[in-house]
């Protein structure tokens, strides 16, 4: 508290205002100042006011900033484990007045031998000696101080000093919606070499030494924002009995109301936090209020095409699997201006020898990249028939030049094990690298000028050029390397070229090329084994978007093709397009999706080093439901699966307490704990999609167990209202059980990860039901159709799917 001189004058004549620690204790608490009769002191009682004898006259008590005061507001919360009403002294005596016991009013100045105990106004309820009221933890979660060593004492009081905190900045400014990959960040940046967060604020990094974060599907943004209720008007707004009156009875409509009116104000459009009030929150909720300060709303990754969403990423995937961190040599070469994609880093990859029949084209891609389709490819003769039909209406047919090659069925094409090479990547078929070159006719239809084939060793089996049956109205000489002076003496036909394919493609040949429909469309050929590099190696936003061969030859072979203006060089094309299979039969099936670039975030935790501690590497644990050594949980050095809830919350804190076995068979200090919680899910009906059977049956089983099974049969699990306030409460519970469970200094993320996924789930099984109906039925035999209603449909579900919210704190 600061004093001020007042200036002189008339003012002068007034009474001094007292600063004494009475009116200083009596400022802070925000209580009444007593009026200048009752707070003058004994001084003035004795007739000591003269302006020669009192130094205090003349001063005015400044209050403290309004910071300072909002702090000491009894709305004020730490972390929702302190309030300042419990900052404020247990007693509300003071040593502003004295009065006699007569009750005259009168004041009475404490005599000499009488002990004032002035009593610390920041210090907490029932405070140990010593705490830190602003702290982020739990009061009294902190070692007794009696039993402690003075080296200890010493350390305690220098993590007081500087207690980790995660914090939400009203200064910051977010220009997106925190997704799931931020909340990756953050535990990277905690436990790893990630960069720092621009969305929170890390206080004291170095002393967070745990992170758990645990998934709970089934929390809703709803549930904070009165969508989804959680309670019934009656249970929430239940008058006790005489509370009841007639303005209550003639407004039974106002309950609502009032309802809708005390929850918190956030939307899936929010960038920024809500503050977690209780007075706000549904009772199921209230107790995430004692933990959280804020809500916050995060977003899913989804996958679309001009804003119009097709699925939504795994959110376990999302987050269990980490982006490789640039190397040295690749930021050089970004700071000195490397134009193209960086070459791909193969330093961390596991090579998976895989056979070329692996990456043969199916009927699903053939179609969606746009192939004109092999009768092969259909088993039914109405499938065979409705193929026909939509050939010819395409102009597609052997009437307008087009060709099959000599293929029955699949099966033709198939090799018996005992005649391949052990070993051997080519499974004993017959691979031809095909590039064409071609130029446009009078019409603007492409046509072929020029035609390249390549053997799996390389050697050219083919290169020709091609006389249009057509006049040529372009070209394309920077793209296609075609002249007119090349073609002048050429009398080779595209029939030409067909009859020698015919005799060169056996049903056991594997054609193979970069968007390999434009070459098959310019030779008028059809066939039923196909490899794309452009399928191979598949474009972030998917079919029908594609690489360029240029850029796929940079990143992935370091090689320059396609180069300068002289066109297109076939051969190489081809060549290029030969080591690409090559180099993914080599690598494996994710080699060249968005896995190539991707590790779990438990190996890149391994790479990492606890600070102070003999260079021993960072471990992770991932606890769920089923058996998570299967999936996401096979690279976590603790891999622990259970079938409730309350075993997750126990093998959470084993794992933490250092009791849990990892799979060397070892116990030692676990980092970061990845853990789900799913019986909420369950209630929503959101799980059920269990892909093996044992897994099918624990979800049985915890339908049975929580009232939601008929007979071995699936309920209605859509519960609402006060039912689904019930499953909301009781996980919640667990949530704070976990909290509860944490040594200091841990991380505690939560998060929901989507939203209801059962649209997109119904959607999407409608759109392959569509696609294979398709390839099999005329249109008006279709039982579904895909329109684009229903594609704006799938769309509309992913964004709302995408809506989830999470919650973060240091204990």
């Amino acid at each position: 508290m600061a004093k001020r001189k007042r200036g002189r004058g008339r003012d002068d004549e007034q009474p001094p205002v007292d600063v004494g620690l009475g009116a200083t204790l009596a400022h802070m608490r925000d209580e009444d100042v007593p009026d200048s009769a009752a707070t003058t002191t004994a001084a003035h009682k004795t007739g000591n006011d003269d302006s020669d004898g009192n130094d205090d006259q003349g001063w005015t008590v400044v209050g403290g900033s309004k910071r300072r005061r909002k702090e000491r507001s009894p709305h004020g919360r730490d972390n929702g484990r302190a309030t300042s009403a419990s900052l404020s002294p247990v007693h509300s005596t003071g040593p502003v007045n004295h009065t006699d016991e007569s009750g005259d009013g009168k004041e009475r100045v404490p005599q000499a031998d009488e002990k004032t105990t002035l009593e610390n106004p920041f210090a907490a309820k029932d405070a140990h000696v010593g705490s830190n009221p602003f702290g982020t933890h739990r009061p009294g979660s902190e070692p007794s101080s009696e039993n402690m060593t003075r080296l200890e004492r010493r350390k305690e009081r220098k993590l007081q000093r500087s207690y980790p905190a995660i914090e939400h900045s009203h200064h910051a400014r977010l220009n997106s919606h925190v997704k799931i990959t931020d909340l990756q960040s953050l535990v990277l940046y905690l436990l790893a070499d990630g960069n720092a967060p621009q969305w929170v604020a890390v206080r004291s990094r170095t002393n967070i030494q745990q992170v758990v974060m645990l998934m709970v599907p089934g929390l809703d943004m709803g549930m904070f924002n009165g969508e989804i209720a959680l309670d019934t008007i009656s249970q929430a707004e239940t008058p006790t009995e005489g509370e009841a009156t007639e303005e209550q009875a003639d407004s039974a409509s106002s309950a609502s109301k009032v309802i809708k009116l005390k929850q918190l104000r956030i939307s899936s459009d929010d960038f920024y936090p809500v503050s977690l009030k209780p007075e706000k929150l549904p009772p199921s909720l209230k107790p995430l209020s004692d933990v959280f300060d804020h809500v916050w709303p995060i977003k899913a990754i989804g996958e679309h095409r001009n804003n119009q969403y097709m699925r939504v990423h795994s959110p376990i995937h999302t987050m269990l699997t980490s982006q490789i961190p640039k190397t040295q040599e690749e930021k050089q070469m970004k700071k000195n201006g490397h134009k193209g994609p960086m070459p791909q880093n193969s330093r961390q990859w596991e090579n998976k020898r895989t056979r070329i029949t692996e990456y043969i084209a199916t009927l699903m891609e053939q179609q969606e990249n746009e192939y004109v389709l092999h009768p092969a490819m259909f088993t039914t003769p109405e499938s065979k028939e409705a193929n026909f039909e939509r050939r010819k209406l395409a102009n597609q047919t052997a009437d307008d030049g087009w060709v099959d090659t000599n293929v029955t069925s699949l099966q033709d094409g198939q090799v018996p094990e005992s005649d391949i090479e052990q070993g051997s990547i080519t499974a004993g078929r017959h691979i031809i690298s095909v590039d064409c070159e071609m130029c446009k006719a009078e019409d603007d239809q492409l046509v072929l000028t020029r035609i390249s084939l390549l053997n799996w060793d390389g050697s050219v089996a083919l290169d020709k050029l091609v006389k249009p049956d057509v006049t040529i109205k372009d070209y394309l000489t920077q793209w296609s390397g075609i002249t007119a002076a090349m073609l002048q003496h050429v009398t080779t036909t595209l029939a030409d070229i067909q009859k020698e394919l015919l005799e060169l493609i056996t049903p056991r040949t594997i054609l193979v090329g970069h968007s390999l429909n434009s070459d098959l469309n310019a030779l008028k050929l059809t066939h039923p084994f196909l490899i794309d590099t452009g399928i191979l190696y598949p474009h972030p936003r998917g079919p029908p978007y594609k690489q360029s061969l240029k850029w796929l030859a940079q990143k992935y072979l370091k090689r320059e093709v396609q180069k300068g203006s002289a066109g297109h060089d076939s051969v190489e094309d081809a060549r290029t397009c030969l080591d690409l299979v090559k180099q993914k039969c080599e690598k494996g099936p994710r080699w060249g999706s968005g896995d190539t670039n991707a590790e779990s975030i438990f190996k890149r935790l391994d790479r990492s080093t606890r600070p102070k501690s003999n260079n021993s590497h960072r471990a992770g644990a991932v606890i769920d439901w089923g058996d998570p050594n299967r999936g996401h949980g096979g690279q976590a050095k603790v891999s622990i699966g259970c079938k409730t809830d309350a075993e997750v919350v126990e093998a959470i804190d084993r794992t933490m307490k250092q009791q849990a076995e990892g799979k060397d068979g070892t116990t030692d200090k676990i980092d970061f704990v990845w853990g789900r919680l799913r019986e909420l899910e369950i209630a929503r009906g959101w799980w059920d999609d269990a892909k093996t059977a044992d897994v099918e049956l624990i979800r049985q089983e915890a339908l049975q167990r929580l009232g939601l099974s008929n007979n071995g049969e699936d309920a209605e699990t859509n519960v609402q209202g006060a039912e689904l306030g019930d499953a909301v409460s009781k996980t919640v519970e667990r949530i704070l059980q976990i909290y509860d469970s944490l040594p200091r200094c841990t991380a505690f993320i939560v998060y929901s990860g989507t939203g209801d996924p059962r649209e997109i789930r119904r959607l999407q099984a409608m759109q392959q039901q569509y696609r294979r109906e398709y390839a099999t039925k005329n249109w008006d035999s279709l039982s579904v159709k895909w329109t684009d209603t229903e594609v704006q449909a799938l769309s509309k579900a992913c964004q709302q799917a995408r809506n989830g919210v999470g919650f973060i704190v240091v204990k």
